[in-house]
């Protein structure tokens, strides 16, 4: 089923997130259905919270950085960031809540992620590339944050005028 997207401002995007406290099939059926959300709206991740459910899961599908024909296919419950490098990466994100805008993030460029998988076994990611800055971007959603936070105040606040100046294009367009 297709679930309806939270756009920028909706209060679900600014909490964090409650931790699953069990797997039950309702928790299986909103991963698949995160799934099938996430590739209509041809995104790469998507995160609980932008279907409107404060809970700490999260769906990626992101090719692999050496091969665009393999994939990290991952469904995340309670996904957390145990280790980070301190070497960072600067690299263009946008996102599903925010249609339209991107804009270059500074990230660090490895991380490892441990949580559980949806048959609730324990899964541990050593990410870097594209996977680790997916995963960041979508860890940092269960913790109400978005990528503009991690704008410089200028940036930040173009791309918020761009973002309203779209919305008001797109209302007086319908």
């Amino acid at each position: 089923m297709i679930l309806k997207i939270e756009m920028l401002g909706a209060p679900v995007l600014r909490r964090e997130a409650d931790p699953v406290e069990e797997i039950t099939d309702d928790v299986r059926s909103l991963v698949r259905d995160m799934f099938d959300t996430m590739y209509h709206a041809d995104g790469v991740g998507l995160a609980a919270p932008q279907v409107g459910i404060s809970q700490r899961i999260t769906v990626l599908d992101v090719p692999h950085d050496e091969d665009e024909d393999e994939r990290h296919v991952l469904a995340l419950i309670n996904p957390r960031v145990v280790e980070a490098s301190k070497e960072t990466e600067k690299g263009v994100e946008g996102c599903l809540s925010i249609p339209g805008i991107e804009e270059s993030v500074v990230r660090p460029s490895q991380v490892v992620i441990e949580a559980l998988s949806p048959d609730g076994e324990t899964v541990k990611i050593d990410a870097s590339g594209l996977l680790a800055r997916a995963l960041q971007h979508e860890l940092d959603h269960l913790d109400g944050v978005l990528f503009l936070d991690r704008l410089t105040t200028l940036k930040r606040d173009l791309a918020l005028r761009r973002w309203r100046k779209s919305r008001v294009t797109a209302a007086d367009g319908a």
